[in-house]
């Protein structure tokens, strides 16, 4: 199967700091790649860096390749059209203060999208995708800051959808929410992953063991192994790794 994320020999520093080294891998399409691992390990710089968010901050320096589809992300795009292609949602949710309808067509807008006929399909196809608009399509017009966390979160996962990605990033995208709002957000991902790839990072193992199809542990800055989820969590190769999901630390 030919990969969506080609990711070779990638170093990054922040200063001095050497935050993540000579990290190799290939990531599918169609599939849920998790990224596990300690705090502080380089799992969300890694996250960070296939959207090139962590060019957006001072004293980083990156080498080794990126390849989207084939394309170097460096070299062969612009942010703006990678983030179109490359959505993103964060660990706490974050809608704009503006109604609900305004979150989710905000980019479409961007991408000059004018028409309202073409904007209410890409709203209502969006908030369906991200299985929130039964709940929602009473109340467009309603602030968004009034839905509930678990609701904010599916919104933010509407409001990336509606950029028309084809890969989603979402950073803990559930330690903020309670155990009915997570069972829903790992349902849609599950759902989401026949029409896009998703890379998440996750603290929590059970989640990476239901959700995803493949895994990569990363400690230190490296990744120390990379597989099939299921044989991750069976067979561990490294012990490093057997040490983390059996709890001996982290």
């Amino acid at each position: 199967m030919k990969s969506k994320f080609e990711v070779s020999k990638l170093n990054l520093h922040y200063g001095q700091f050497h935050a993540l080294k000579d990290v190799s891998l290939s990531i599918f399409p169609h599939e849920v790649t998790a990224l596990i691992g300690p705090s502080g390990c380089g799992k969300s710089t890694f996250l960070k860096t296939l959207n090139r968010m962590n060019d957006l901050e001072d004293g980083v320096t990156i080498d080794g390749s990126v390849l989207l589809d084939g394309k170097d992300i460096f070299k062969d795009m612009d942010a703006i059209s990678l983030r179109q292609r490359v959505g993103m949602v964060f660990q706490q949710p974050n809608p704009f203060p503006k109604s609900i309808y305004e979150n989710v067509a905000y980019g479409p807008r961007l991408q000059g999208i004018r028409s309202k006929v073409k904007l209410d399909e890409i709203v209502e196809n969006a908030l369906r995708g991200a299985a929130i608009w039964d709940e929602v399509k009473d109340r467009l017009k309603k602030n968004a800051m009034g839905l509930s966390g678990g609701q904010q979160q599916r919104l933010c996962i509407a409001r990336a959808l509606a950029a028309g990605p084809d890969v989603l990033l979402m950073d803990e995208p559930t330690s903020a929410l309670d155990p009915i709002s997570t069972s829903k957000i790992e349902e849609l991902c599950a759902q989401l992953k026949k029409d896009y790839t998703i890379v998440m990072v996750t603290h929590n193992m059970q989640q990476a063991a239901r959700i995803s199809d493949r895994t990569a542990f990363f400690l230190l800055g490296e990744v120390v192994e990379y597989s099939d989820t299921d044989q991750m969590f069976s067979m561990p190769k490294d012990k490093r790794t057997e040490d983390y999901i059996t709890g001996r630390f982290g």
